[in-house]
């Protein structure tokens, strides 16, 4: 038997749950662990409702085997224009790559496009009264939700200076932290509910000295991207319940951020069984939705007047449902095919996994194109 040998254990016809073994020699092998499933099947029982720590970051194992072949794992390569912390470059050099193409047959929206549909869908929330309701993963597409969040209502706040006179006091369920919020219209409450995405949150503002330029200016200006006024974090099970019965009773705009991803378990289910019979709100994707998860069937039914089955339990869908590219942790064709030329030298054999399999074919076909341009040799596969 040849070695080094891949098994794949987890992703390969799906977008979750990435597994693999590296095979190095008969006797010893290691086990590259990215991710969680989040499948149809995930509402079983032991399911902790957060999205998985290991598929959030890029994996870069490399390993220096016999017949010294270099196999590099990555998985998450973030969209290239996301704001405050770069996204991962590929090292120089793989003669074995593995790597994850949830979006390997399409683009990203640019950043300008996706946060001008960001305010439209905000701007609707304010003449609606109603509740933008965002499942997301903890780390990566929560801060950068945040990030955007906050310029909107920094523009917002410079462009209509008479607003500022208008003040409107908020009237919290106890236990929700915020100090001293008071509402400007057309400001508005941005509500951060996973104790998961409120540590991320928190590690990202230790690693401020690493974000981009244009961060660091506007926390140079006085402004605070990740923790601004607005900004409403809830921790406890008890502070959630109120959370989600205020939101429901009130008929004041907000935006709430929820895990999991996905809608397969956590806290963004009790929002959307709250909410998602309402004219007035909102269900705004801003990630990847697999196939069989409570997710793509909001976003496949719902513009429709479908339904989907949450808990046990059918909703009617009558809230509106939004999708926005862009705001993935996953790259999209461009960057994928970006990071595998970029290397000074290019992998002679290449795994594509984690994605539907129009998505994985996609993204072969490019590859294969570029290598036979540049008659190099390729052994392109995709596991089934």
């Amino acid at each position: 038997m040849l070695f080094p040998r891949i098994t794949h254990y987890g992703s390969t016809t799906g977008v979750t749950g990435s597994c693999h073994q590296l095979h190095a020699d008969a006797v010893n092998s290691y086990l590259i662990d990215c991710g969680l499933f989040q499948g149809g099947d995930t509402a079983n029982e032991g399911q902790t409702g957060q999205d998985s720590l290991g598929i959030a970051f890029p994996i870069d194992t490399i390993r220096t085997l016999g017949e010294n072949k270099r196999v590099v794992f990555f998985g998450d390569l973030g969209a290239p224009h996301a704001p405050m912390l770069p996204a991962p470059k590929a090292p120089c050099r793989a003669d074995i790559l593995v790597i994850e193409s949830p979006y390997g047959d399409r683009q990203h929206e640019d950043r300008r496009t996706r946060r001008q549909r960001l305010e439209h869908v905000v701007g609707q929330v304010l003449q609606d009264g109603g509740t933008v309701v965002i499942p997301a993963f903890s780390n990566g597409r929560t801060q950068e939700l945040l990030y955007e969040l906050e310029d909107i209502i920094h523009r917002a706040q410079t462009k209509s200076a008479a607003s500022l006179r208008d003040r409107v006091e908020v009237s919290w369920p106890d236990g929700a932290q915020a100090s001293g919020l008071k509402k400007n219209w057309p400001e508005l409450p941005i509500i951060l509910d996973s104790p998961l995405a409120n540590r991320f949150t928190a590690a990202y503002r230790e690693l401020k000295p690493f974000w981009n330029q244009e961060a660091i200016k506007r926390v140079q200006s006085g402004r605070r991207p990740l923790g601004f006024e607005q900004l409403l974090t809830v921790d406890s099970h008890a502070e959630h319940l109120r959370m989600v019965g205020y939101l429901a009773r009130s008929a004041r705009p907000e935006i709430v951020i929820a895990g999991n991803g996905m809608c397969s378990s956590g806290r963004i289910v009790n929002y959307l069984k709250a909410m998602l019979g309402a004219q007035r709100h909102n269900v705004l994707f801003v990630g990847y939705q697999a196939a069989g998860t409570p997710g793509q069937a909001i976003q496949s039914f719902g513009p429709k007047g479908g339904y989907v089955d949450l808990d046990g339990e059918r909703l009617a869908i009558k809230a509106g449902v939004t999708t926005i590219g862009g705001y993935s942790a996953h790259a999209d064709q461009d960057g994928l095919v970006r990071f595998v030329t970029s290397m000074r030298r290019r992998p002679s054999h290449i795994r594509i996994v984690h994605g539907e399999s129009k998505a994985k074919q996609a993204l072969a076909a490019r590859l294969a194109a570029i290598y036979q341009d540049k008659q190099q040799p390729l052994q392109l596969e995709i596991p089934q």
